[in-house]
């Protein structure tokens, strides 16, 4: 092989605090972000995205915005600044946004699987009904980075692609936003045409008034003698955050669930310590 033929890889400086890739094994697990990364692998990037995936794992992208139409990030390199890395979707236009409105409003389905927070699996037949594809091909995605890399896509720009397939497992609203309607628009735009709305005539309670005297509103009003009812450890440790699911973008180094549940239980028996009068030490 000629000398000039082979380059020495360069090494990333160590990131502090960077998106760590959570996944074992690829970037998404749902049909949906698969489509996603299918753009990508369809650029035939090789070594590039071999090496863009190692960045995605070892917390080398730094912050990640997402607007409509638009990512932007920023990605540590080999060089003390990071790079600044531009990902441009191609939107579709609002009268675009009316004709599938009203073709998912006919999809009783599909309109009530989205209203409940649910991607139906053959949603991209509505789409593709009316000739507008929900995702991306690569010919609607412009990339750029400010690195010296004369790739498109770079390695740094294929390290975000491989979080945001991440991220589409988390939100499958996603690519809603990117393409141009966000998902409170949506859901207000469905239940206008009328999908997903119930007749609920059940009279709505009054707000309990506060009272206009201060001393009373500082002072309260006696506890219930039935307040302080049997105390006992939750049914469910870390239900909140089992209930919020996956945090975006987390930069921990194990799932947000593993980092916390230990501190939830912990906290329950300190608690029921401190309720029982029992000393916190031991």
């Amino acid at each position: 092989m000629p000398y000039w033929d082979y380059y020495e890889p360069s090494r990333p400086r160590e990131a502090k605090g960077g998106i760590k890739a959570q996944s074992k094994s690829g970037f998404g697990s749902s049909w949906w972000a698969k489509r996603w990364l299918a753009v990508l692998d369809s650029y035939g990037l090789g070594a590039r995205l071999t090496r863009g995936r190692s960045y995605a794992r070892s917390g080398q992208v730094l912050s990640i915005d997402i607007t409509s139409g638009s990512v932007r990030a920023r990605v540590q390199g080999s060089r003390p600044k990071p790079y600044d890395v531009s990902i441009q979707v191609a939107t579709l236009s609002p009268a675009h946004w009316d004709t599938i409105l009203e073709a998912l409003s006919g999809q009783a389905l599909f309109a009530a699987k989205l209203l409940s927070g649910e991607m139906p699996q053959d949603i991209e037949q509505v789409f593709q009904k009316v000739h507008l594809p929900l995702f991306p091909t690569a010919r609607d995605l412009r990339t750029s980075c400010s690195c010296p890399d004369d790739s498109n896509p770079c390695k740094h720009s294929a390290a975000v692609y491989c979080l945001l397939g991440e991220e589409f497992d988390r939100d499958p609203f996603l690519i809603f936003s990117l393409r141009g309607i966000t998902r409170e628009e949506l859901m207000t735009r469905l239940t206008g045409l009328g999908v997903g709305t119930t007749d609920d005539s059940r009279p709505s309670l009054p707000p309990e008034p506060l009272s206009a005297d201060p001393a009373t509103f500082w002072q309260g009003t006696p506890l219930p003698a039935d307040l302080w009812q049997e105390v006992r450890r939750p049914p469910v440790s870390a239900a909140l955050v089992k209930r919020l699911g996956a945090f975006p973008f987390w930069r921990g180094t194990t799932p947000i669930l593993e980092a916390v549940e230990p501190i939830y239980t912990d906290a329950t028996a300190r608690g029921l310590d401190v309720y029982l009068g029992e000393s916190a030490e031991k």
